[in-house]
C-alpha cells in the first residue's frame, strides 16, 4: 500500500516528549526509539500514542533491534497499540538527513504496518521553540511512497500531514527542559546494561 499522502499523522503528548527528551540526554550520539499507536479507520489516521527509547550505542544492531521489537509488541499489544513507526535523531546538530540506517529500520516496519511514520527530530525548531509560541512539531514526518521511497511529508501549517494531539504539548516540553527532566529518560540500551532501569520510563511523567 504506497502512497501516504491520505493519511494524517497525530502525536499525542506522551510520545511526543519522550522521543525529544531521549535526544536531549544524548546530545553527542544519535538516538532513535519506537513509535507505538493505532490506525483510526474513520478519520485516515495514524495516532501516535507512545514511544519507547531504544538506542544511543548499539542503533542499527539487528539483533538487538529484533529483541526490543518483540519485547516492545507484547508489552503493548494488551492495551490496543501496536508499532506504528520509529523515530530517530542525528548525531551531527545540523544534519537534517534521514540516514540509511533511519531508512532500513523504517522498512522493516513498513512490512507489518504500511502506514508507517518516521519522524526525525529537527534540532532548529527544537531551538526556536522558547523564542516562540509554536504549536508545530519538532519533528519532522517521512512516509514511504508506491516508489518504496521515504519522502519528507510537507511542513507548512496549512498542509502538513502531522499535528500534536495536545496543543499545548510544546509548553509542557519546555517545562521539562527547563527542569531537566532529560536526565531521568531510560532507553533499551540503558536496561541491557542494568535491567533494574525502567524501559517504559513508568515514572516520567510522575
Amino acid at each position: 500500500m504506497g502512497g501516504q499522502d491520505c493519511f494524517k499523522y497525530e502525536v499525542r503528548q506522551t510520545a511526543y516528549i519522550k522521543l525529544v527528551l531521549h535526544a536531549l540526554n544524548h546530545k553527542t550520539s544519535s538516538v532513535n526509539g519506537i513509535l507505538l499507536g493505532r490506525l483510526l479507520d474513520d478519520r485516515n489516521t495514524v495516532e501516535i500514542a507512545d514511544a519507547v527509547p531504544l538506542s544511543h550505542s548499539q542503533i542499527g544492531l539487528l539483533p538487538t533491534l529484533e529483541i526490543a521489537l518483540t519485547l516492545i509488541e507484547e508489552h503493548f499489544a494488551v492495551e490496543g497499540l501496536s508499532i506504528v513507526g520509529y523515530y530517530h535523531a542525528n548525531e551531527r546538530y545540523e544534519d537534517h538527513e534521514l540516514g540509511s540506517i533511519a531508512r532500513k529500520i523504517g522498512d522493516h516496519i513498513f512490512r507489518y504496518f504500511p502506514q508507517a511514520a518516521l519522524l526525525l527530530l529537527d534540532n532548529r525548531k527544537l531551538e526556536a521553540l522558547p523564542k516562540g509560541s509554536d504549536r508545530n512539531p519538532v519533528v519532522q514526518l517521512y512516509t514511504r511512497d508506491a516508489s518504496k521511497t521515504w519522502r519528507q511529508a510537507g511542513s507548512d501549517a496549512s498542509s502538513s500531514q502531522l499535528a500534536l494531539k495536545e496543543p499545548s504539548a510544546n509548553i509542557v516540553l519546555l517545562d521539562y527542559i527547563s527542569t531537566e527532566k532529560w536526565r531521568q529518560i531510560v532507553d533499551f540500551d540503558d536496561h541491557l546494561e542494568d535491567i533494574s532501569k525502567d524501559w517504559l520510563n513508568s515514572d516520567l511523567f510522575n
